[in-house]
């Protein structure tokens, strides 16, 4: 779910770079700033504690944004995030910049639940029959879930596409009825 304080940051950041791969490229940085900060609770908390100095925070940032081999962008945007004191929300302003990136790019994200692991050749069928379906490519967020028994449930936008087992016995649950 995107946060609503996320999709105007999205929009500025789309504005900034409109070029798609661009966009794409700041993008995969700051996930990878996000992973970092993630995996260190330290650094969370300290972007949190507002007792630290905005610039001691910023030498930080820089610090691992030289490590990390990113971009003036992508620190400045770090930075703005740091100022707003939405850093610690970067993973939703992430989310929300990726779907517009995706909807700027004509991709659609079908989140898709399989009772069992699919095989690549199971991907690519499912991922060809929902871009046919769809008119558009797609980009295929994998999960299991081995209630469903058999099929998959994919979500895309707000359509549902139930071919599990599951879904199945429900809909000849509901026509017995």
């Amino acid at each position: 779910m995107i946060r609503k304080f996320a999709r105007p940051y999205a929009r500025a950041m789309m504005e900034i770079l409109p070029d798609l791969a661009e966009a794409e490229k700041v993008h995969a940085e700051l996930s990878a700033f996000e992973e970092a900060r993630h995996s260190s609770s330290e650094l969370a908390a300290l972007f949190d504690n507002p007792g630290v100095d905005v610039n001691n925070k910023i030498a930080i940032i820089r610090s691992i944004a030289a490590r990390l081999k990113l971009s003036d962008m992508a620190v400045k945007l770090l930075e703005v995030l740091l100022r707003n004191h939405r850093l610690n929300q970067l993973g939703s302003v992430l989310d929300a910049w990726k779907a517009s990136i995706n909807k700027a790019a004509g991709i659609a994200v079908a989140s898709v639940k399989s009772a069992h692991p699919l095989s690549e050749e199971e991907q690519a069928r499912l991922r060809k029959s929902l871009e046919t379906k769809l008119g558009r490519r797609v980009d295929l967020r994998l999960s299991v879930d081995p209630s469903l028994l058999g099929g998959f449930v994919a979500e895309v936008e707000s359509e549902v596409y139930d071919a599990s087992v599951v879904g199945r016995i429900e809909r000849f649950r509901e026509t017995l009825r």
